[in-house]
Protein backbone atom coordinates (compact mmCIF):
# COMPACT_ATOMS: atom_id res chain seq x y z
CA UNK A 1 0.00 0.00 0.00
CA UNK A 2 1.22 3.52 -0.69
CA UNK A 3 2.31 5.89 2.09
CA UNK A 4 -1.20 7.23 2.58
CA UNK A 5 -3.70 4.40 3.13
CA UNK A 6 -6.75 6.72 3.21
CA UNK A 7 -7.60 6.69 -0.54
CA UNK A 8 -7.55 2.90 -0.76
CA UNK A 9 -9.48 2.37 2.48
CA UNK A 10 -12.07 4.99 1.53
CA UNK A 11 -12.73 3.37 -1.83
CA UNK A 12 -12.90 -0.13 -0.29
CA UNK A 13 -15.36 0.95 2.41
CA UNK A 14 -17.52 2.90 -0.02
CA UNK A 15 -17.72 0.02 -2.49
CA UNK A 16 -18.44 -2.45 0.32
CA UNK A 17 -21.30 -0.19 1.45
CA UNK A 18 -22.52 0.02 -2.19
CA UNK A 19 -22.64 3.81 -2.10
CA UNK A 20 -21.63 6.03 -5.02
CA UNK A 21 -19.06 8.76 -4.57
CA UNK A 22 -21.74 11.37 -5.12
CA UNK A 23 -24.15 9.84 -2.61
CA UNK A 24 -21.45 9.53 0.05
CA UNK A 25 -20.50 13.16 -0.45
CA UNK A 26 -24.13 14.24 -0.14
CA UNK A 27 -24.61 12.04 2.95
CA UNK A 28 -21.80 13.86 4.73
CA UNK A 29 -23.08 17.32 3.79
CA UNK A 30 -21.27 18.20 0.58
CA UNK A 31 -23.02 20.23 -2.09
CA UNK A 32 -24.65 17.93 -4.63
CA UNK A 33 -22.91 19.61 -7.56
CA UNK A 34 -19.40 19.01 -6.19
CA UNK A 35 -19.83 15.85 -4.08
CA UNK A 36 -18.75 13.35 -6.74
CA UNK A 37 -15.68 15.33 -7.78
CA UNK A 38 -14.52 15.93 -4.21
CA UNK A 39 -14.94 12.28 -3.27
CA UNK A 40 -13.05 11.27 -6.42
CA UNK A 41 -10.16 13.52 -5.41
CA UNK A 42 -10.07 11.87 -1.97
CA UNK A 43 -10.10 8.37 -3.46
CA UNK A 44 -7.38 9.24 -5.98
CA UNK A 45 -5.23 10.75 -3.22
CA UNK A 46 -5.12 14.19 -4.84
CA UNK A 47 -6.55 15.68 -1.65
CA UNK A 48 -6.76 14.33 1.88
CA UNK A 49 -9.92 14.95 3.90
CA UNK A 50 -9.57 16.62 7.27
CA UNK A 51 -10.34 14.54 10.37
CA UNK A 52 -13.84 15.98 10.74
CA UNK A 53 -14.74 15.01 7.16
CA UNK A 54 -13.08 11.62 7.57
CA UNK A 55 -15.12 10.99 10.74
CA UNK A 56 -18.34 11.81 8.86
CA UNK A 57 -17.32 9.38 6.12
CA UNK A 58 -16.50 6.68 8.68
CA UNK A 59 -19.90 7.09 10.32
CA UNK A 60 -21.71 7.02 6.96
CA UNK A 61 -19.79 3.92 5.87
CA UNK A 62 -20.10 2.07 9.17
CA UNK A 63 -16.37 1.83 9.87
CA UNK A 64 -14.32 3.22 12.74
CA UNK A 65 -12.18 6.29 12.06
CA UNK A 66 -8.96 4.32 12.59
CA UNK A 67 -9.96 2.01 9.70
CA UNK A 68 -8.73 4.65 7.26
CA UNK A 69 -5.22 4.57 8.74
CA UNK A 70 -4.69 0.79 8.66
CA UNK A 71 -1.75 -0.20 6.50
CA UNK A 72 -2.91 -3.74 5.73
CA UNK A 73 -6.21 -5.51 5.18
CA UNK A 74 -5.94 -7.63 8.34
CA UNK A 75 -5.55 -4.56 10.54
CA UNK A 76 -8.48 -2.87 8.78
CA UNK A 77 -10.65 -5.93 9.30
CA UNK A 78 -9.64 -6.13 12.97
CA UNK A 79 -10.34 -2.43 13.52
CA UNK A 80 -13.81 -2.80 12.03
CA UNK A 81 -14.62 -5.97 13.97
CA UNK A 82 -13.34 -4.59 17.27
CA UNK A 83 -15.34 -1.38 16.87
CA UNK A 84 -18.56 -3.41 16.91
CA UNK A 85 -17.80 -5.14 20.22
CA UNK A 86 -19.03 -4.15 23.67
CA UNK A 87 -16.52 -2.76 26.19
CA UNK A 88 -16.49 -6.12 27.96
CA UNK A 89 -15.77 -7.94 24.70
CA UNK A 90 -13.01 -5.45 23.83
CA UNK A 91 -11.40 -6.12 27.21
CA UNK A 92 -11.56 -9.87 26.50
CA UNK A 93 -9.83 -9.31 23.15
CA UNK A 94 -7.13 -7.24 24.85
CA UNK A 95 -6.59 -9.97 27.43
CA UNK A 96 -6.44 -12.59 24.67
CA UNK A 97 -3.83 -10.57 22.76
CA UNK A 98 -1.74 -10.10 25.90
CA UNK A 99 -1.83 -13.87 26.47
CA UNK A 100 -0.77 -14.51 22.87
CA UNK A 101 2.15 -12.12 23.30
CA UNK A 102 3.25 -13.88 26.50
CA UNK A 103 3.32 -17.20 24.62
CA UNK A 104 5.78 -15.74 22.10
CA UNK A 105 8.27 -14.76 24.81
Amino acid sequence: MEDNPIPTRLKQARKHAKITQKNLGIMIGMDESSASGRMNHYEKGRHTPDISTLKKMADALGVPLNYFFCEDNESAELATAISKLTIEQKNQVIEFIHNLQKEDI
